[in-house]
């Protein structure tokens, strides 16, 4: 997608046009424990692959137990996706702090993964994939 394509371009492509940033549905059922719980479990992931980094699976945050999830002060920015906003998630007698991430309000190039929150592999018990 090029920059004069999208109202609200993400910068980054600008700098590295050779940089990817892909995203795609799964087509895989994702779930993510915490403290022994399923905290999140979607048959609906959208899987980014970017250069530099490994996969990373997105699933909707209608498809978590979003009522063990709290947002944090803690954010991060992306030129490629924008900023983000991260959560700590308490299950199983486990407090996991800032163990998901999600960006409200992406740039247009990264709009599929608007709604959707990601996990980091060591801050929850296991991410399965099947």
């Amino acid at each position: 997608m090029s920059a004069t394509a999208v109202a609200n371009p993400a910068p980054g492509f600008a700098r590295k046009p050779d940089h990817v940033v892909a995203f795609r549905p799964a087509g895989r059922r994702v779930t993510v424990r915490l403290g022994g719980e399923v905290i999140a479990e979607s048959d609906k992931p959208v899987l980014c692959e970017e250069t530099g980094h490994g996969p990373v699976y997105y699933l909707p945050m209608t498809d978590t137990r979003a009522h063990l999830f709290r947002p944090t002060a803690t954010n991060s920015y992306c030129p490629f996706k924008g900023e983000a906003s991260y959560w700590s998630v308490s299950a199983g007698g486990v407090d996991g702090r800032d163990v998901a991430w999600s960006y409200d309000l992406p740039y247009d190039e990264a709009m599929a993964i608007r709604g959707h929150v990601a996990f980091y592999p060591d801050r929850v018990d296991s991410i399965d994939v099947a």
